[in-house]
C-alpha cells in the first residue's frame, strides 16, 4: 500500500511539475505560424531543422533553440520576416536575434522558440572600397572584419578602429562598441561609422546617418540589438601601413604602469599607435613564451630576469611604418621608450606586417582549436573603471581576489572619453581617462582553480566589490538579469533607451537574449542563468 501511494505521488508531482514547466519554459511550435513563416517568399531559406548551431556561442554556457533559423539571401529577407513576426503582433511568442559570427558571451544572440537571423549568409557582393579623399567601405552587417581589412588593404587602406579578434561581423561589434589598444586615439569602431542600414523591429528598412535619420543611427550604435539589425555599414578607413614594431615591456609597480600608459595617450604630437596593458599573475618562465615572437633588447639581462611569482604588468605597444621610413619610426620609438618605467631588462620587440599584426588572435585560436581548448566555456567579465578608482581596483582584486592569471588574460588599458559619442547607446563612465579591464578567463576543466564555477565566484566577487566600494563602472559587452539592473547601467539616459525601443522595436521582438525588455506573448524560458537552465533542463530530462 505505501509503495502504492509513494508511486502516485510520484507520478502527481511529475503531472505538476510538467504543467509548470510547460507553461513557463518549454516551447512548442504553433503549426500556424510555422506554416505562414514557410509560405514567406524569399530569397534565402528558413531551416526549421538542424537549428542546434543558432543556440551556441562563444561563452559556451547558454544553448536554448530556436524555433527556426533564416538564413537570409537579401536584406529583403530580413524586412520581410521582421514584418511578419511583427504583423503577428504582440500575442505571439516569436521574438528575433540576429547572430553573427557567434561570439556572445550570455546567449544574447539566441531567441529561445524564436527566430535566429544567420548574418553571415548576408554578405551579398562582399565589401566594396571607396577610395579618394575621405575613404571609405561598405560593407554587410554580417561581413567579418578581416575580410575588410583584407579588401580595404588591397587599395592600400584600411578601417581605423579595431577589435584584438577580427573573426568577428561588422554589425556584431557595431552593436556593442568596437575596442582594441586603437581606441585612445581614433574612439571605438562605433565612432567611426559614416551610415548604416538598419532593419527596426517592424521590418522597416532605413538608411541612416549622423545627418539623416541620426536618432536611429546612434540608439543603433551600440545599441545591443535592440532597435534594429544593422546589415550594412558605411566605415571610414585611413592609409594603410605595410610594418609594425611591436614592443612588450613589463612592471612591478602598478602607478608607474598606469601613469606611462596615461601620459602615453595623452601626447599631443606623437605616440605609439596601439597600447594596451595586461596583468600577470603569479607566472614562471614568462619571457620565454616571448622569443618566439619577440627579440630581446639584451639577451643577456633578459636571460637573468626572474619574474618569481610576482605581480607583474606588461605595457604592450606598436608603432607602424613603412620600410622607407623605418629610420624616422626608429627614433620616434627610443624618445618615447626613454620616457617610460619600465624594467629595462624586459624590453622585447618584434617587426610584422601590418596584417599579421592586426590579426595576431587569429594564430593563437588555431593553437587552441588543434588543443580541444577553444569551444570550452569562456565566463568573461569586461569592466570600465574610471582612472580615479583604478587604483583601488587594482589593490583589492589583484593578488587577493585573483591568485592567478593562468586561466587567460587579464587587460588593462585605458581610453578616452572625448573620442567616444554620447548620441550612441553605449555607457562608459564619466570620467576623461577610464580603463578597460576585461578578465578573459577560459574554464576547460570541471573543478578546481580553472573550474567555470570558481570563475564566476570571482567574476561576483569583483562585482560586488565595485559595488560596496562605490566604484561607479559601467560593464562592456554588458550582461544583467533584471531591467532593474539595466536602468542601473543606463542611470538617466534610461528613458532615452526606453523610448527608442518603443518607437523602433514596439513589442520587444528584437534581442531578447540581452534580457533587457520581455515580448508580451512570448514563452521564453525564466532561468535568466546558466544553472538555472541546467536545473530546470535537468528536472525536464529527469521527467522523461
Amino acid at each position: 500500500m505505501q509503495l502504492i501511494l509513494k508511486q502516485q505521488t510520484t507520478s502527481f508531482f511529475k503531472l505538476l511539475v510538467v504543467l509548470v514547466l510547460g507553461s513557463i519554459t518549454m516551447h512548442v511550435s504553433d503549426p500556424d505560424v510555422t506554416s505562414s513563416l514557410e509560405a514567406l517568399d524569399l530569397a534565402g531559406n528558413l531551416t526549421f531543422h538542424d537549428v542546434s548551431l543558432a543556440a551556441n556561442d562563444f561563452g559556451n554556457r547558454y544553448q536554448l533553440l530556436p524555433s527556426a533559423v533564416l538564413h537570409p539571401g537579401s536584406v529583403s529577407d530580413v524586412a520581410a520576416t521582421l514584418k511578419h513576426v511583427f504583423q503577428l503582433g504582440a500575442g505571439s511568442e516569436l521574438t528575433v536575434a540576429a547572430r553573427g559570427h557567434g561570439h556572445s558571451l550570455h546567449g544574447q544572440a539566441q531567441a529561445p522558440g524564436g527566430i535566429v537571423i544567420s548574418m553571415e549568409s548576408l554578405t551579398g557582393s562582399g565589401t566594396r572600397v571607396h577610395a579618394g579623399e575621405q575613404p571609405y567601405a561598405d560593407a554587410s552587417g554580417g561581413e567579418l572584419w578581416i575580410n575588410v581589412l583584407l579588401e580595404s588593404l588591397k587599395h592600400g587602406l584600411a578601417p581605423k578602429s579595431w577589435t584584438d579578434y577580427l573573426r568577428l561581423t561588422v554589425g556584431g561589434t557595431l552593436s556593442n562598441a568596437g575596442i582594441s589598444g586603437q581606441a585612445f586615439r581614433h574612439g571605438p569602431q562605433i565612432s567611426n561609422v559614416l551610415q548604416l542600414e538598419v532593419v527596426t523591429g517592424k521590418g522597416e528598412v532605413t538608411s541612416c546617418s549622423s545627418e539623416e535619420n541620426a536618432d536611429l543611427f546612434f540608439a543603433a550604435l551600440g545599441g545591443l540589438g535592440q532597435f534594429g539589425i544593422i546589415t550594412r555599414a558605411r566605415i571610414a578607413l585611413e592609409p594603410a601601413p605595410k610594418m609594425v614594431k611591436w614592443i612588450r615591456v613589463l612592471y612591478s609597480d602598478f602607478t608607474s604602469f598606469t601613469k606611462d600608459q596615461e601620459m602615453l595617450i595623452s601626447a599631443e604630437k606623437i605616440t605609439f599607435d596601439y597600447i594596451e596593458g595586461f596583468v600577470i599573475i603569479n607566472r614562471t618562465g614568462l619571457l620565454n613564451n616571448w622569443r618566439s615572437s619577440f627579440n630581446p633588447r639584451d639577451p643577456v639581462q633578459a636571460s637573468q630576469f626572474d619574474s618569481d611569482g610576482r605581480i607583474l604588468f606588461c605595457l604592450e605597444l606598436t608603432k607602424n611604418f613603412n620600410p622607407d621610413e623605418a629610420d624616422i619610426m626608429n627614433q620616434q620609438v627610443e624618445t618615447l621608450l626613454a620616457k617610460l618605467r619600465y624594467i629595462p631588462s624586459t624590453l622585447f620587440q618584434s617587426e610584422v606586417t601590418y596584417l599579421d599584426f592586426l590579426d595576431r588572435v587569429h594564430v593563437s585560436e588555431v593553437k587552441l582549436r588543434s588543443k580541444g581548448l577553444w569551444e570550452v566555456p569562456h565566463p568573461w567579465l569586461n569592466l570600465l573603471i574610471p582612472r580615479s578608482r583604478i587604483q583601488d581596483f587594482a589593490k583589492e582584486v589583484f593578488g587577493k581576489i585573483l591568485t592567478d592569471s593562468n586561466n587567460g588574460p587579464i587587460l588593462l588599458y585605458p581610453l578616452k572619453k572625448s573620442k567616444w559619442d554620447n548620441r550612441t547607446s553605449a555607457m562608459i563612465p564619466e570620467e576623461e581617462i577610464f580603463y578597460l579591464v576585461a578578465f578573459l578567463s577560459s574554464a576547460p576543466a570541471s573543478s578546481g582553480y580553472n573550474s567555470l564555477e570558481n570563475a564566476l565566484k570571482q567574476n561576483e566577487r569583483i562585482l560586488d566589490y565595485c559595488k560596496k566600494a562605490g566604484i561607479q563602472m559601467k560593464q562592456y559587452l554588458p550582461y544583467y538579469t533584471t531591467q532593474e539592473e539595466w536602468k542601473g547601467h543606463f542611470g538617466a539616459r534610461w528613458e532615452t533607451f526606453a523610448h527608442r525601443k518603443s518607437i523602433y522595436d514596439p513589442l520587444s521582438i528584437l534581442a531578447p537574449g540581452q534580457r533587457i525588455f520581455h515580448k508580451l506573448g512570448s514563452k521564453n524560458p525564466t532561468c535568466h542563468t546558466a544553472s538555472s537552465c541546467t536545473n530546470m533542463n535537468k528536472l525536464k530530462g529527469w521527467l522523461l
